[in-house]
């Protein structure tokens, strides 16, 4: 199991906690975000001297404390994980504390982009110039002008996006099959003819680049793996930041405001164009 991870874990946990993250990914969750948090749990068995595989609420007290740095959703999302760690290990007979996460998310508004935000953020994209000289990072920053291309104009996820193969573009009939979406779910999204076209010269591109097809259609630094979701977070604060909106926007926008920006567009469209937008809300889904 342990050769599955890229981490080492290594506190008593460590198997239980090989084991959960195997189970999980063999039912389908992606589970990297939650590996990363439960090497930071498992770190955190080690300092704190944890030595029965049974702990108690009391060890977990310092764990479950919300730092002062940290926003309610990612507080509730530590404990989540390590609360499936001990549902995990209850179901092989070990008592282990369930914690309880109580807390009430954070309410944050999605940012709408302007046409003019928009074009400004996309403007960066497109001149952005890689600050080290590695092969790889130019590959990489011509990914982005298709990357958020893709989910402005589909309405897609940033995970979706990072994590769609190269089968499952089809630059012939323009769709993406988007496979175990939210809600374990799969549908066919139709891209317009200017997308299906960048699509095309982009695939020539990256096949040339690459010398193959690659698995995955915007490969990370090594080819073999997808591009990181956190890496296009990073890429895209990076350049919304470089706009002229930025320093006076109080309410900063995400990748996933792209989406939402799509839905609001694309039923501001159909309003002007006199469009019955509620029987057109089902193809919007």
């Amino acid at each position: 199991m342990k050769e599955k991870s890229p981490f080492t874990f290594k506190s008593i946990l460590a198997d239980y906690i090989y084991g959960m993250i195997m189970e999980k990914r063999a039912v389908g969750y992606d589970y990297r975000t939650e590996e990363a948090i439960l090497l930071r749990f498992d770190n955190y068995c080690v300092n704190n001297g944890l030595e029965t595989l049974a702990y108690t609420k009391e060890f977990l007290s310092g764990w479950c404390e919300k730092s002062v740095s940290e926003g309610i959703s990612n507080h509730n999302k530590r404990i989540s994980v390590v609360r499936q760690l001990s549902l995990y290990m209850m179901s092989m007979g070990i008592a282990a504390y369930l914690p309880k996460s109580c807390l009430k998310a954070e309410t944050v508004l999605p940012h709408l982009f302007t046409d003019s935000e928009r074009a400004g953020f996309f403007h960066e994209v497109d001149t952005y110039v890689p600050g080290m000289a590695a092969p790889y990072a130019q590959r990489i920053a011509d990914e982005y002008k298709v990357l958020f291309r893709m989910i402005y104009c589909c309405g897609l996820r940033n995970s979706e996006a990072c994590g769609i193969t190269f089968e499952n573009v089809d630059i012939s009939y323009g769709t993406l099959t988007i496979l175990d979406t939210k809600g374990y779910k799969d549908r066919l999204v139709y891209m317009g003819e200017e997308l299906t076209c960048l699509c095309r010269d982009y695939s020539r591109y990256i096949c040339t680049l690459l010398g193959a097809q690659p698995k995955w259609f915007f490969p990370g630094r090594n080819p073999a793996k997808p591009l990181p979701n956190t890496t296009v977070d990073t890429a895209f604060n990076r350049f919304w930041n470089r706009t002229a909106f930025s320093k006076e926007c109080n309410n900063k926008p995400t990748v996933h405001d792209l989406r939402f920006s799509f839905i609001t567009d694309r039923i501001n469209l159909w309003t002007r164009q006199g469009t019955d937008v509620e029987r057109m809300l089902p193809y919007l889904a």
